[in-house]
């Protein structure tokens, strides 16, 4: 049953999502989320300086960092994403004009309020994660509308009107398509898109904030699909627009003085990622300094930074425990137990649930444990999902030692 089950995942399931994974619409979302990340450690640096501040009263305020840097991330998306679909669709040349559309599209999509005197202000919170769904759909819309137009233009590539010229043209009709319906939707049908498109995916937030959603998700973008060789990249795109929604209405709520809620997000998802997807430092540890097999050791060794680190590729590839019917399943379970606790210890209020933005993944789990909860049962609960890690991994990792052990002497002979 395990084999045939192996065999379908390797031959069948796998290339089919790295197929999918490479969609130039889904390339799309995944890169400009990733073309704005440097925007969300900019928020993420504000909030290790806000915590020198409680200790230090004279320093001063930075918090309009993260106004400025994460609190715009949608408005970065609503151009990124049909500049991106344009660029992966293959038409370059009108690729900026896409995303401009984009960004003015959104900016009517957030319903806008326009005074007698030509004042027009916008609600800030839709610019920043909480707006970032709405940013989505715009996005993708306005690619769509762009790639379609793409294929009739009034200047063809053969006439001797300058390129910049006929592609003004050329983008005229798509762009104002775009604009008219934004224009009748919010300013004629006084529809608010935004707050549409939002209640349209809240069934969505609502699965990923309960506890099978999270850790269903959870355990399938950073453990299952990795052992099949599939990134956890793949899920970005649904779990950031569950987990940076969600950052962000804890920092509101917070402030406001009501209570924190929402746990699906990437800081509590940290605690877990001890030493990068399927909590693997414990393995890695018992590679670098207990295994028998040389192979093994050196390959531990070789890991241990990087798993410091939260980067966990060397060891998942080089292990392996990709294809690996013997460290698979030590990584499903912690897969599961890790988000399971986590939600549970958050649920109870052993742990807060945090509330500030803090995406610096790479710093060692035990300092963002401090960091992300502003606790040291924080860092208590790390310590204890690091022990029940390794007491997973162990039995595991004893077999595989001397499975490898084994092959080594298989290897030598043969020479």
């Amino acid at each position: 049953m395990f084999e045939k089950m192996m065999s379908w995942m390797t031959d069948v399931f796998a290339p089919k999502v790295n197929k999918m994974a490479k969609n130039p619409w889904v390339a799309s979302v995944q890169s400009s989320i990733l073309t704005a990340m440097p925007m969300i450690f900019i928020g993420s640096f504000a909030t290790i300086l806000s915590i020198v501040k409680d200790y230090w009263k004279g320093f001063p305020d930075l918090s309009l960092l993260s106004t400025f840097s994460f609190g715009l991330f949608s408005l970065f998306l609503a151009y990124l994403i049909p500049e991106a679909v344009m660029n992966n669709k293959g038409h370059k040349g009108i690729s900026k004009q896409a995303g401009l559309a984009g960004l003015a599209f959104f900016l009517i999509l957030v319903f806008p309020s326009i005074t007698a005197e030509g004042r027009i202000s916008f609600d800030l919170n839709t610019f920043g994660t909480a707006g970032m769904i709405a940013a989505l759909i715009a996005g993708l819309f306005v690619g769509v509308i762009m790639n379609l137009f793409s294929k009739w233009k009034f200047i063809g590539e053969d006439s001797p009107i300058p390129d910049f010229v006929a592609t003004w043209f050329n983008t005229l009709i798509p762009i104002t398509l775009i604009l008219l319906v934004g224009w009748l939707f919010t300013f004629e049908l006084n529809i608010n898109l935004y707050d549409v498109v939002n209640s349209l995916f809240a069934p969505l937030i609502h699965l990923g904030q309960g506890f099978w959603g999270f850790v269903l998700i959870n355990f399938l973008g950073f453990a299952f699909l990795y052992t099949f060789g599939i990134s956890s990249w793949v899920l970005y795109p649904v779990t950031s627009a569950i987990a940076l929604p969600a950052i962000a209405q804890n920092q509101a709520n917070f402030e406001a003085g009501r209570a924190v809620t929402s746990i699906f997000t990437n800081e509590a998802g940290a605690l877990f990622l001890i030493g990068g997807g399927g909590a693997t430092l414990a393995l890695v540890i018992m590679l670098s300094f207990m295994a028998k097999s040389q192979r093994l050791k050196m390959i531990g060794k070789a890991s241990l930074i990087p798993a410091i680190f939260n980067i966990n590729e060397p060891v998942v590839f080089g292990a392996p425990i990709v294809f690996n019917p013997i460290l698979m399943v030590p990584m499903w379970i912690n897969g599961i137990v890790g988000p399971a606790l986590t939600w549970l210890v958050m649920k109870i209020g052993f742990v807060p649930i945090p509330y500030k933005p803090f995406q610096l993944w790479y710093l060692p789990t035990v300092i963002q444990g401090w960091i992300v909860t502003e606790s040291v049962r924080g860092i208590l609960f790390v310590v204890i999902l690091f022990v029940i890690s390794w007491l997973i991994y162990y039995p595991f990792f004893k077999i595989y030692d001397k499975q490898a052990v084994k092959q080594d002497m298989e290897l030598l002979e043969e020479e």
